[in-house]
């Protein structure tokens, strides 16, 4: 005879799994904005949707001294959405890597994204009072407090972090070297 803790863990077992094959894979971006793309692919497609606040290559910056470039746009003061504020899109090499899309506290709350996105997606792989982080091979989705999306192509932001041409400032050394004589 099965003990009932076994018949509840069973349950709980099966429940979790049931839920892991009925999630979605994570998503590469939002809308028609994906990790990946190039700089002017990219351009080309914030100008389709008014939703992001895009204002053209004025909003476009390049990192001096680095690969990097930088698209931020303005939702909340343009034509945008009334659900997005400021959003970022972060290339290396001419290819997107990371996404960050903040949302309108006025217009949506924390707890809503929350439960939809793992309602599609499963329980975060990570959670804590900061951020809920779901996270595969390919990519990184982050909701992060107040109300912050982030979508990081994993393979694209580890070469970064593998690769920079930037010194550290000696700021950055003092503060790694108080740290080692902790």
């Amino acid at each position: 005879m099965i003990s009932l803790k076994k018949k509840i863990a069973f349950l709980i077992t099966f429940s979790t799994f049931l839920l892991f094959l009925n999630a979605e894979s994570l998503p590469h971006g939002y809308k028609n904005i994906t990790l990946g793309m190039s700089l002017e692919e990219t351009k080309e497609n914030l100008v389709k949707d008014p939703d992001f606040g895009y204002h053209g290559d004025r909003d476009v910056s390049l990192i001096p001294n680095s690969s990097k470039t930088l698209i931020e746009t303005d939702a909340e003061h343009g034509l945008g959405s009334n659900f997005l504020t400021r959003c970022w899109f972060q290339f290396t090499f001419d290819e997107l890597y990371i996404i960050t899309i903040n949302v309108n506290p006025e217009k949506m709350d924390y707890y809503s994204i929350f439960t939809k996105l793992t309602e599609k997606y499963g329980q975060p792989t990570s959670f804590n009072p900061q951020a809920a982080i779901w996270k595969d091979d390919e990519v990184t989705m982050s909701l992060e407090k107040p109300l912050t999306l982030k979508y990081i192509d994993n393979k694209l932001f580890e070469q970064t972090q593998n690769y920079s041409n930037i010194q550290k400032s000696p700021t950055e050394i003092t503060r790694e070297m108080f740290l080692e004589d902790l």
